[in-house]
């Protein structure tokens, strides 16, 4: 399990860096009072490394790259972007407490682990949260998602928007679910984040942790099955280690798309605005072209032979995990979670 980076820790190592930053930076001005040549700051060139656990083409890919073109074409190539995606930097865990260090200074996460950092963006995993794409995004889009994007700025995280995975649907190899009578046993992999083992835990499931991508896993038996919105089965072709799966999206999964905080604030505010603009921007360009595209990932998951349960008994599923809405209240903040319920009714 990932170990993220305590506040006192993080100072500490801020502390340090900012010494050898200061020792680095005298020899660099007394360097350059020996030349004549001088260069202008503002047109400098700062190259930004943005990390991504899933491969090309995939829903943080599309947003990352869209994000890279406006800020670069805006800025007239004053900021580059590097992206390093396909779990090039690790596990989305370890790639939150490098953007919580600075090491990357841009990061597209699911939200599930976004959750052992703030309590907040836990309750965007409560299962059956939202009834369709509409109201996600008049929530997330809305003062609530504000709320849980500000919340990272106590550990050093910078919340600039809300791209989208996709409601998560359920696949396995064992048994045709058709109600949640039919997960218990299953061995059911989960995000490393607690509140999703929770959920899994109430149906019956035997929920396993573990990073992305798991088709290793998958193959080998070592798990039944695994939750994930339409995209991600068919991008990483899980039909070809799952023969089941069950419409039952029971979370609607989005993405948090962050910043270090301090690589942020060094920005002016012109491009402090640019960067949540453009942003934002791309998080809405990505969430429509993932939803103008999920009748062609369900066409190409049957055409692969996976068999399909479109309409799953999910109020046997809600009834097992109604309860965690009254603990929300209490693990996560009782006053937010009321006023999300509130506005999801």
């Amino acid at each position: 399990m990932t170990i993220f980076v305590t506040k006192k820790e993080i100072e500490m190592k801020k502390i340090l860096i900012a010494l050898i930053i200061t020792m680095i930076t005298v020899s660099s001005l007394f360097a350059a009072g020996q030349d004549e040549a001088s260069g202008d700051v503002e047109n400098e060139v700062q190259e930004m490394v943005i990390g991504i656990v899933t491969v090309p083409d995939s829903a943080q890919h599309i947003a990352a790259v869209k994000f890279k073109e406006l800020v670069e074409s805006r800025s007239n190539g004053r900021f580059v972007f590097d992206i390093q995606h396909s779990a090039s930097l690790g596990s989305e865990g370890s790639i939150i407490q490098q953007v919580q260090l600075g090491t990357v200074d841009i990061a597209i996460i699911t939200t599930g682990p976004v959750g052992n950092v703030s309590k907040l963006a836990n309750a965007l995993s409560l299962p059956f949260l939202f009834k369709n794409n509409e109201q996600a995004d008049m929530i997330l889009d809305g003062p609530l998602g504000q709320e849980i994007l500000d919340s990272l700025s106590d550990y050093h995280i910078k919340g600039l928007a809300f791209s989208e995975n996709g409601f998560r649907n359920l696949t396995n190899n064992m048994v045709q679910v058709a109600s949640a009578a039919d997960v218990k046993g299953l061995k059911i992999r989960t995000m490393e984040a607690p509140l999703q083992v929770k959920i899994w835990r109430m149906l019956g499931a035997n929920p396993t942790p573990m990073a992305w991508p798991i088709n290793t896993e998958l193959a080998q038996g070592t798990i039944d099955g695994q939750e994930n919105p339409l995209w991600v089965i068919d991008k990483y072709k899980l039909f070809e280690v799952q023969k089941y799966m069950s419409m039952t999206r029971h979370v609607y999964s989005s993405h948090i798309d962050m910043m270090n905080l301090a690589t942020y604030e060094k920005l002016s505010p012109e491009d402090q605005e640019l960067f949540v603009t453009c942003m934002k921007e791309a998080a809405v360009y990505q969430r429509a072209l993932n939803r103008e595209s999920n009748a062609g990932y369900m066409q190409n998951i049957l055409d692969n032979g996976m068999v399909v349960n479109e309409t799953p008994d999910v109020d046997s599923f809600r009834t097992l995990v109604g309860e965690i809405y009254e603990q929300s209240k209490k693990d996560i903040d009782e006053d937010f979670i009321a006023r999300l319920l509130e506005a999801v009714k």
